[in-house]
């Protein structure tokens, strides 16, 4: 988007956390304006949660991060900074608006790109485990689920989604209340509630249907049905992986980077970089000095102790929200009081290095999955990931298996304060308890710990709006992201809240109410567009 060079913002801006979204601010204001970004990240690396974890060779996805987007402008953004790879697809076709058209993406600047630096098409395959089966994820009404389902748990899921469509409850106050009106009780106690409880950690009679709505909107029994019957008889071309109209659980190809999503964020702190702007890691705020209804400054603490100021003319913060009111310090009591009240869920991923699995598909071949949803209730791991069938290139030895165990818990939890040596065993255990891996099979483990992942959907969320009042008055400070707004966004949202911010700042816009809308109001501004 050009600039007119006689309205070109000029200034510093000071920017919080090197994830997607601090990123995606700092090459946005780069790329469309003379802001100068100086990014602060507490940790040593660049990514957040979307950054790739090295081991031994081999590389961790911590949490799975597919590239794919419903937005033109993210879509094209990850392909200009990482073209396709040779000999996979010279073009993909895009649908959008019901439209499509092949486009070519040859990267950004000039000269002869990295040949590593590029994206792979990779095809999704999810499932979950469960009464040691894998079933479809989402489910798909085929022969072989109400076969490996029973005759009576058939019947039950089926009566009970029928009672659901005809009578559902009015009001979704809960995520219970928004999976049930989607899948009826019996489905929703047979593949949803044991999950989602491990990994949120309370019974989803307390979560708000705000995170339903948030991160599986339009997912559902008549959806998964629809599905299922346009893949039958639609035919569709092998380049399409956009996907546009498809529901996001239900995508069938995705992108994602050579080396793990930590590739793609490394090169953008790069081009940042080269471009001017400053990054500095092991760096954490812990202090914002306001003046009026104005950010003046932050500051900084080291390993060592050390402190930092930082001043500057605009201010993004992508760390958590409570860690930012506590910054702040003089804030009105009840903003204070609603801060403390919001909750965060831990994550703990075990990579395993294994010989082989146990398992294998149905015709002997590894099994092909990305990740796997574990629903059996006597074991404590929510998912499996399989990095081989991410990408090929995570893993050092081709012949071996890579596999993330993925464990959710708070910070205050005795499986969390467990040592490195317990959470590799317990994995181990817990892997030979469902035939997954034999303990004879194990070479090798790393464990990797990642606080405030999943910014929670209870506590004092249902009064956030004080929170959200506060900061919005403060007119040059943006928050952005998913701990940075307190909403489990995806990647690509995370990375849209960015691009709205410095779209309000380079324009003037003062309100902020189009960056909250973000993974809210979306898909209904899609359609009016559309109108």
């Amino acid at each position: 988007m050009p600039v007119n060079a006689k309205s070109r913002k000029e200034g510093t801006a000071v920017i919080v956390g090197a994830g997607p979204a601090g990123l995606t601010a700092a090459l946005e204001l780069q790329r469309r304006s003379g802001i100068r970004p100086v990014i602060l990240e507490s940790g040593l690396e660049i990514g957040g949660i979307a950054r790739t974890v090295r081991y031994k060779g081999n590389r961790m996805d911590i949490g799975g991060h597919r590239f794919f987007s419903k937005s033109d402008r993210v879509m094209q953004w990850w392909l200009e900074l990482m073209p396709i790879e040779a000999g996979a697809n010279g073009a993909i076709e895009l649908r959008y608006q019901g439209q499509r058209s092949s486009v070519e993406f040859a990267g950004s600047g000039s000269g002869k790109r990295d040949e590593d630096l590029v994206m792979l098409v990779r095809q999704r395959k999810s499932r979950i485990y469960f009464l040691r089966r894998f079933f479809e994820y989402p489910i798909q009404l085929t022969f072989d689920t109400l076969r490996k389902l029973g005759a009576y748990r058939t019947v039950r899921c089926g009566m009970s989604y029928l009672r659901s469509a005809l009578l559902p409850q009015r009001e979704e106050r809960t995520l219970e209340d928004f999976l049930i009106n989607r899948f009826g009780r019996q489905l929703y106690l047979t593949f949803f509630k044991s999950y989602t409880e491990k990994v949120w950690g309370v019974p989803c009679n307390q979560i708000s249907a705000e995170w339903g709505a948030q991160r599986i909107k339009g997912l559902s029994l008549k959806g998964v049905v629809a599905h299922f019957l346009k893949k039958m008889f639609a035919r569709r071309s092998a380049g399409d992986i956009a996907q546009k109209e498809t529901e996001t659980s239900l995508i069938e190809k995705f992108l994602y980077p050579k080396f793990g999503p930590g590739q793609l964020w490394e090169h953008v702190a790069e081009l940042v970089q080269e471009n001017g702007g400053e990054i500095q890691v092991g760096i954490t705020v812990d202090r914002v000095h306001v003046h009026g209804q104005r950010v003046t400054s932050i500051e900084g603490v080291d390993a060592s102790g050390k402190r930092f100021e930082f001043a500057g003319d605009y201010f993004f913060s992508t760390m958590p929200v409570r860690d930012l009111i506590r910054a702040i310090g003089d804030v009105p009591r009840e903003v204070r009081e609603v801060s403390e009240g919001l909750q965060y869920r831990d994550f703990i991923t075990v990579g395993m290095l294994v010989d082989k699995l146990a398992l294998a598909e149905e015709d002997g071949s590894p099994i092909k999955d990305n990740w796997i949803y574990i629903q059996e209730s006597d074991v404590t791991v929510g998912r499996l990931q399989i990095f081989n069938n991410w990408s090929p290139w995570l893993v050092a030895n081709p012949a071996k298996v890579w596999i993330g165990l993925e464990y959710f818990c708070n910070e205050s939890d005795a499986l969390w304060k467990r040592t490195d040596e317990e959470m590799k065993q317990l994995a181990i255990d817990e892997l030979q308890r469902m035939g997954i891996v034999r303990p004879e099979d194990v070479e090798d483990a790393h464990v990797v710990r990642v606080p405030k992942t999943y910014p929670a959907y209870f506590g004092s969320y249902d009064r956030f709006d004080v929170i959200r009042n506060y900061t919005d008055s403060l007119e040059n400070l943006f928050l952005i992201g998913r701990n940075g707004m307190h909403k489990y966004n995806n990647q690509d949202h995370s990375m849209l809240t960015a691009m709205t911010a410095v779209d309000n700042l380079i324009e003037g816009v003062v309100t902020k109410d189009n960056i909250w809308e973000i993974n809210t109001e979306m898909e209904y501004h899609e359609e009016k567009s559309k109108q």
